[in-house]
């Protein structure tokens, strides 16, 4: 691997805060689409919620421009 370029697979995953400031909502709102199957895909770490950036990315190109 070339210097400097990092690995897809290892880079940081998010937090629930780190979704919430990109996608511009409050976290409780992140807790809330969990809980009814909404939202990009989430993995638990021991107690923690983990986000890969892309699926999270991809989640959100996937979003219609239809009012919900």
């Amino acid at each position: 691997m070339a210097t400097g370029v990092m690995n897809p697979r290892l880079a940081k995953l998010w937090t629930v805060q780190d979704v919430a400031t990109f996608l511009g909502v409050p976290v409780k709102t992140i807790y809330s689409w969990r809980s009814t199957g909404y939202g990009p895909r989430a993995r638990k770490v021991g107690r923690f919620l983990r986000y890969d950036p892309e699926e999270v990315r991809r989640w959100f190109d996937a979003l219609t421009d239809e009012v919900a």
